[in-house]
């Protein structure tokens, strides 16, 4: 036996079980079943009631099942204009959705639920095949009731599919480790790579974390561990570059226009937008994004140590990241001077790399920073907690006595810490359930003192007391879950949970800041007078007309036609309002859609087959509310900021003259000023002097089709 309990390889390197690859009790399998059933409920449950979601990725999902070539781009539209601004590997598996079963909310939520499904299955297996079945299950149900995990396992934003590869990833190299094996290693890179073709850069934080366990750890030779890390980073480029590599070699004119550049380059996308701008916080052509050094824009917070724990980031992610960093250094404590292919350890720096590296990125950079990124740290979180919970109870039940001392008090002090932390928490929601803070209090104080008089009860009090120690653990995160998995969400930034106020440490965790300018973000990266920050004076929203009056509660979206906040429209189900969406980008704005009326939509799609795009507008989301209610495809002028140089003046008056665009909607209104391109705005103001213009709906209607005012 090693020093955690474990039996011992000939080697001497511990494993859980001489056969990891049967159950090791006969209650494995149903619970297994059952944790995954549970998963399976929470994630799918009530899925319609958020109806489109993310409005810009369903529009090129929607997209993507009508035409090939925008299928492999990941364009925002059918007709091709422009891509959406990450690589399209999560829209691939939402337009094969949508194809196979049309568009509805299911087709695009469903395969993101399942991907969660998948997720705590891979976890589970990951840690069990070290840890044994109890750290699987633990791993497996904390990430499951992770709240963050919760809201993106059921949105449908790029993150699901990226977890899912990244812990595939991480169990590919749980296999490699133990036999050395070339194949699995290759596989994780291969995994690290499709994580690249779904949301960039992002995927590659685990990549250093994965490539050194494996140089520390690997039971093979020195030469042979760098080569074998050399062929896996092969295979990371190859899996990652060939779509880049097509799109690179294709001439522009053969292909859409690449979001969020602007110079037409998805190189440029993947180390300037959504690579090192994020950590430096110079995005080009982002709105609000950046601030320098600490900053972060109004969108992310302030940057520091805290981040993980301030505001509404906290509730997303941080109930048991304090016992996870417990947990990780105990653990460690326990490894001691094991052997250099020693499991236990190799888990916990796997593991705990990924939490630290990924985490630190996160608390640190100046970027665009939101909350629901933080999906990304729940597997470590809550492999530590599966693991490093298991080796302190093995410590604590065979190891020497002054072992098993300092076991029983870490364990009871880990478990006083989550309590004390989730109450913490749940105090930001004070009007939420406040019982329940109390509770967990109450639990926490009544396990912690089990925990230390564990050694003198009954072996039948030793069960309940660890019971009454997990439901402390998990009441609060699993309470948000729950909460979250309850509420529709809708647009480009959404929060599980309720709303929380305040917050420990720096930063607000995103939110608008409280007071005068609450609510009026022009775009600009600063608090503005509520204007849609492109177009001459007097014509803010692109029309050429001044705009109304402001409408309560608008944010972001300017001013809001006939007073309607469409943020929180959900196409058919319930308005979100008060939720993210509803509260962010307004109609027409920068981070969510509107949903037409009758009347518009029956105008916009009259003569539709005649035309490329039935109608153009600046921003995605104010294209894809148009484009998914009508099923034809919308020119985004300016991409997701508005502010990309796609199409120029020059080439939309071509595609004028051509007849390809019939319509010019106004009420857009966002373009960044962040060194981005003013074509939207001289787009805009172009229309808006040459064209008869019509209202409906309190929308501007621009009719290319009738030729330039004399």
């Amino acid at each position: 036996m090693d020093s955690t309990g474990n039996p011992s390889h000939p080697s001497g390197a511990p494993t859980a079980s001489p056969d990891p690859s049967r159950p090791s009790t006969a209650w494995l399998r149903p619970a297994l079943a059952a944790l995954l059933l549970a998963t399976g409920l929470l994630y799918l449950w009530g899925l319609g009631a958020s109806g489109w979601a993310n409005s810009y990725y369903a529009a090129a999902a929607q997209a993507g099942s009508q035409d090939w070539t925008a299928f492999f781009y990941g364009s925002s539209d059918a007709g091709n204009s422009i891509t959406v601004d990450k690589t399209p590997a999560s829209l691939w598996l939402m337009a094969l959705s949508v194809r196979l079963f049309g568009l509805n909310t299911w087709a695009l939520l469903a395969p993101q639920a399942l991907c969660g499904v998948a997720t705590v299955g891979l976890l589970y297996a990951a840690v069990h095949r070290w840890y044994g079945p109890i750290a699987g299950l633990i791993a497996g149900g904390v990430l499951a009731v992770t709240p963050v995990a919760t809201l993106m396992f059921r949105f449908n934003n790029p993150d699901a599919l990226l977890v899912l590869l990244l812990v595939a990833a991480a169990y590919a190299t749980v296999r490699a480790l133990e036999t050395a094996s070339t194949r699995w290693l290759v596989l994780a890179g291969v995994l690290v790579g499709f994580g690249f073709l779904t949301k960039m850069l992002q995927a590659f934080l685990v990549l250093p974390v994965l490539a050194a366990v494996y140089l520390i750890a690997a039971p093979t030779t020195p030469g042979r561990r760098l080569r074998q890390v050399l062929l896996a980073g092969l295979a990371v480029v190859v899996a990652a570059g060939w779509w880049v590599a097509v799109v690179e070699l294709v001439p522009a004119a053969h292909r859409p226009y690449i979001g969020g550049s602007q110079s037409n380059s998805v190189l440029e996308l993947t180390l300037g937008y959504n690579g090192l701008g994020r950590i430096t916080g110079t995005e080009v052509g982002s709105v609000g994004g950046g601030g320098g050094p600490g900053g972060g824009g109004p969108f992310s917070g302030q940057a520091g140590p805290l981040r993980m724990f301030g505001g509404q980031v906290g509730g997303q992610i941080s109930w048991l990241l304090p016992a996870a960093l417990i947990l990780l250094v105990a653990g460690l404590v326990l490894a001691g001077r094991a052997a250099r292919t020693d499991r236990a350890r190799a888990g916990l720096l796997l593991w705990g790399g990924w939490l630290l590296v990924t985490g630190g990125i996160f608390s640190y950079m100046s970027g665009i920073f939101h909350e629901y990124y933080t999906v990304a740290l729940a597997p470590a979180v809550a492999a530590l907690v599966g693991i490093g919970t298991t080796l302190l109870w093995q410590a604590r039940t065979v190891a020497s006595r002054g072992r098993r001392v300092a076991s029983t008090l870490v364990l009871a002090g880990t478990v006083a810490v989550t309590a004390v932390w989730s109450a913490t928490l749940l105090g930001r929601t004070s009007d939420w359930y406040p019982w329940l803070r109390t509770a967990v209090l109450v639990g926490g104080l009544v396990a912690v003192s089990t925990l230390l008089l564990a050694h003198r009860l009954v072996r039948r009090a030793v069960v309940p007391a660890l019971l009454v120690s997990a439901v402390v653990a998990l009441a609060g995160p699993a309470a948000y879950a729950m909460q979250t998995a309850a509420t529709p969400h809708t647009g480009a930034i959404p929060t599980a949970g309720p709303q929380a106020r305040g917050g420990f440490g720096p930063g607000g965790g995103g939110r608008f800041a409280d007071g005068p300018d609450a609510g009026r973000f022009d775009g600009t990266g600063r608090p503005g007078d509520g204007r849609s920050g492109f177009g001459p004076p007097g014509a803010a929203d692109g029309t050429g007309q001044p705009d109304g009056p402001p409408t309560t509660g608008s944010t972001g979206g300017g001013r809001t036609p006939g007073g309607v906040v469409s943020g929180g429209q959900v196409p058919g189900g319930p308005q979100t309002a008060g939720r993210t969406g509803a509260n962010r980008g307004g109609p027409g704005g920068l981070l969510d859609s509107r949903e037409p009326s009758a009347e518009l939509r029956e105008l916009l799609e009259r003569d539709g087959d005649d035309y490329t795009w039935i109608a153009a507008t600046v921003g995605s989301n104010n294209a894809s509310g148009y484009q998914l209610a009508t099923g034809r495809p919308v020119m985004a002028v300016g991409g997701f900021n508005g502010s990309d140089p796609s199409p120029t003046l020059e080439q939309f008056q071509r595609y004028v003259a051509d007849g390809r665009i019939h319509w010019f909607l106004g009420g857009g209104g966002f373009r960044g000023t962040n060194g981005g391109s003013s074509a939207s705005s001289e787009i805009a103001a172009w229309v808006a002097a040459n064209f008869p213009t019509q209202t409906v709906d309190g929308i501007a209607l621009y009719d290319l089709s009738s030729g330039r005012r004399g």
